[in-house]
């Protein structure tokens, strides 16, 4: 009776391609976040996914592509989420209590993947830059479009306030996460989401204004 071969001390186990990426990507994340991207090297990744470096470049030719493709994943769960936020909620008010709090709690997540965005040394990266500002864009139109149908606004002035929204919402749950003493997650959303709420809640309805 023959046996399997023992896999290789210290390596992964094979795996599908896709769970390998997977794998992969998370590993990365681990390391970026520590690290920032600067620091963190492809050795690093791959001692971290036990797999040699041929292996994570069979899926990635590069660190900033890996980083790129890191932040596309996380962005595109953020605005899922606020995209979900904005289309379930049934109030307006609702609507930017919901958005306050999906910035509160993807910063609050174990994962900490918001630092691929804040703080790995990417900012003047024009890639990762024109990524953010696509991702800003996108919502704060989303955004517009409520508050234009709801109040009349211009598309343009209403497109000021939805990021006037992520702005403030993005500037206060970073605050909060350096906090050594803080108030929980989601006392700190609510009392966010009342001070962007007073402000949008003064534009009156078009219903009022006609």
């Amino acid at each position: 009776m023959t046996t399997a071969p023992a896999s290789e001390p210290g390596r992964a186990k094979r795996l599908p391609r896709e769970q390998r990426r997977a794998q992969l990507l998370d590993c990365a994340l681990r390391v970026f976040v520590a690290k920032g991207f600067h620091a963190a090297s492809m050795d690093d990744i791959a001692e971290s996914a036990q797999v040699s470096k041929p292996v994570l470049y069979q899926h990635f030719p590069g660190k900033h592509e890996l980083f790129l493709d890191l932040l596309d994943k996380h962005l595109g769960q953020l605005q899922d989420e606020l995209t979900s936020v904005l289309g379930g909620a049934e109030t307006n008010k609702e609507r930017v209590s919901g958005t306050v709090t999906a910035f509160y709690e993807f910063i609050a997540r174990k994962d900490e993947a918001y630092r691929l965005i804040f703080a790995a040394g990417m900012d003047n990266d024009p890639t990762v830059a024109e990524r953010l500002e696509r991702f800003h864009d996108a919502l704060a139109f989303a955004i517009a479009e409520v508050i234009a149908d709801d109040t009349g606004q211009p598309m343009a002035e209403a497109t000021m306030l939805g990021h006037g929204l992520i702005g403030m919402a993005t500037t206060a749950a970073r605050h909060w996460s350096k906090l050594s003493e803080r108030p929980d997650l989601e006392t700190s959303a609510q009392l966010t989401s009342r001070l962007a709420w007073r402000g949008i809640s003064g534009f009156p309805k078009e219903s009022e204004q006609s």
